[in-house]
């Protein structure tokens, strides 16, 4: 049993993080910070995306658009959630990021009992990591949005607990109930992010750690587990996806198939890779390094905690996607910086300190420095917490203003929304709508097909979407309502789309798109949009 100040010590440290993680809720349509030092394209689009078939099921009965852009052919899983949420709130923003926030709110936990599983109850480190999640300004702003990567982490940190359950002598019940947790999980984080691949070796070293390091009693909980897995994903595609969806699903990877390493640019790349690890903190991500730099050198220890060559594998294992993939968007860094912060406490209490005959002075100055990450950290959290925004709301609802007051003149014109961010636009207001950049129809023969009568576009209109609307369209400019701030996102402009034969389209020269960036299927997502 602890004793009772370091069990005060470990109640008020979660107090504190359960303090941090209830503010995630205020301001749940707020924008993603303005001025931030994160620029990713992901607070434009992908909370639409992503969530698009459970946002149409409940907009027009049916979660599929042929021909449209429908990730949830892959990635069901992200979609299920919400569409079961949306059940008994309805489509809504604020209901999205609730649950995205509730699902960060899971990670808080698990990585409190994965931590508490491999340590002592004397131990600090739990606490200290969950708090450090809570107070993260990095951790705030993507769990806010309603995208893919947190349910990907809770998932796998779900998968490393029911790992962890195993032990050398298991069988029986508990054998069966590991399988069967493993399992299902494993499928479950392929189906929500398909990357979670990079994530399995760190799950195979925990099972293998936790059963003794055994070969044979690691194989008898994997292989029944994997064949478990195996039968999830492959009746779920061969049932599913082959027979009905099989366009959509190659179209998602042949879209996102392309890398930028090349042996020329290979050193470049793994110096930003690790570089933009700064994005999680400037004072965390150095002591993140320092921490693996600790382990390292106490790797004969490692037998004795499995867990930090585990969060190692996962950190090292998405970071080596990170680098092939050279598409280095901040948001693909929260995969990384959860298992880096979990890495951090405990690597300096269960390996750094043990080394010390006298481990006060350092433990102190451990602390001292977890001290100031936690208050400079909390400080900037509190800061975007303080100072809401929100101009990508108001924007898509004065678009919804302009087009239903233009219905009102005019019923007879298509409501139907083209627009990158109109998934977005779609999950504030309820407008339907299609993506101009992305999906199994050329954009022309899109447009051709569902016929939209209203484009709104960032900034301004790309040649590529010309060429396509002009054949069929006078695109008469109507509104512009200014949002969120990249220099070459902060206007939502809208056009209205009105019938006509326009017999020869204006070509203009267009930005020449590398083979290695093209797609096989489907349309050609736009230069700037593969930038990002």
């Amino acid at each position: 049993m602890p004793n009772p100040l370091v069990r005060a010590l470990q109640t008020l440290l979660l107090l504190a993080a359960a303090v941090f993680f209830a503010l995630h809720y205020v301001h749940p349509t707020a924008d993603f910070p303005n001025n931030s030092p994160w620029m990713d394209w992901s607070k434009y689009t992908d909370e639409g995306w992503y969530g698009d078939a459970a946002i149409r099921h409940f907009q027009l009965g049916h979660w599929y658009v042929a021909g449209d852009f429908n990730p949830a052919a892959a990635l069901p899983v992200w979609p299920f959630l919400e569409g079961l949420l949306f059940h008994f709130t309805g489509v809504s923003l604020t209901a999205a990021r609730a649950l995205t926030v509730t699902v960060f709110g899971g990670i808080l936990v698990v990585s409190w009992l994965l931590l508490r599983r491999w340590s002592s109850p004397q131990a600090l480190a739990p606490a200290v990591a969950v708090l450090l999640l809570a107070v993260s300004p990095f951790c705030y702003v993507f769990t806010r949005l309603a995208i893919l990567e947190p349910l990907l982490i809770l998932l796998g940190l779900l998968t490393l607990l029911a790992a962890g359950a195993a032990s050398p002598a298991i069988e029986g019940r508990r054998l069966w109930l590991v399988v069967a947790a493993l399992g299902l999980l494993a499928p479950a984080m392929i189906l929500t992010k398909t990357t979670a691949v990079f994530l399995m070796p760190s799950i195979a070293w925990l099972l293998f750690a936790a059963v003794g390091y055994g070969w044979r009693p690691f194989l008898r909980v994997a292989l029944p587990a994997a064949a478990v897995a195996g039968a999830i994903w492959g009746a779920y595609f061969l049932l599913l996806v082959r027979p009905h969806y099989l366009l959509d699903y190659r179209y998602l990877f042949s879209a996102n198939a392309y890398t930028g390493i090349t042996r020329e640019n290979a050193a470049s790349v793994l110096r930003d890779t690790v570089r933009d690890g700064m994005w999680m903190g400037k004072l965390l991500f150095p002591l993140a390094l320092l921490s693996v730099a600790v382990a390292a050198a106490s790797f004969k220890r490692m037998r004795e905690l499995p867990l930090i060559p585990t969060l190692m594998l996962w950190a090292a294992g998405y970071v080596a996607f990170l680098a092939y993939h050279d598409n280095l968007q901040p948001r693909y860094y929260l995969v990384v910086a959860v298992p880096l912060i979990l890495l951090v406490p405990y690597v300096l209490e269960q390996a750094a300190l043990p080394r010390f005959r006298r481990p006060w002075p350092l433990a102190a100055v451990c602390g001292v420095c977890l001290a100031t990450v936690a208050l400079t950290d909390a400080r900037a959290t509190l800061g975007y917490i303080r100072r809401p925004e929100y101009t990508l709301v108001q924007a898509a609802e004065g678009i919804r203003g302009y087009i239903d007051q233009d219905r009102r003149k005019d019923p007879q014109h298509n409501p139907l929304v083209l627009s990158i961010s109109g998934s977005d636009i779609s999950l504030m207001t309820g407008l339907h709508s299609i993506c101009d950049d992305f999906g199994t129809l050329q954009l022309v023969d899109r447009v051709k097909l569902f016929r939209p009568g209203w484009y709104v576009a960032w900034n301004q209109i790309d040649d590529d979407k010309m060429d396509a609307l002009t054949p069929l369209y006078h695109v008469e400019r109507v509104a512009v309502f200014p949002a969120m701030d990249d220099p070459e996102r902060n206007l939502l402009i809208l056009y209205r789309l009105e019938d006509s034969i326009h017999t020869k389209p204006d070509l203009r020269h267009r930005k020449t798109i590398p083979k290695q960036l093209r797609t096989k299927v489907g349309q050609q997502p736009s230069p700037s949009q593969l930038e990002h």
